[in-house]
């Protein structure tokens, strides 16, 4: 993935709920576990990178409805 799409996927998350100032970072590492999981189970990279897109999808969405992990989760 190039500079311009790591810029792309930044965006996206921006927009998904992640925090402008983590997004690069996080569009990087999103994209290197996307490589790995399309390696691992045979698929292709944007198929990979699409499910990993819904999961934090998910996560951001249930964090802003009060629903994340109980106040004595340990982490």
């Amino acid at each position: 993935m190039g500079p311009g799409e790591l810029d792309q996927l930044a965006g996206l998350l921006r927009g998904l709920g992640c925090p402008g100032g983590q997004s690069a970072l996080m569009a990087a590492q999103l994209a290197k576990r996307a490589a790995q999981l399309a390696e691992q189970k045979n698929v292709p990279e944007t198929e990979a990178l699409a499910h990993l897109l819904r999961l934090m999808r998910h996560g951001w969405s249930a964090k802003e409805r009060g629903l994340g992990p109980p106040a004595d989760f340990p982490g």
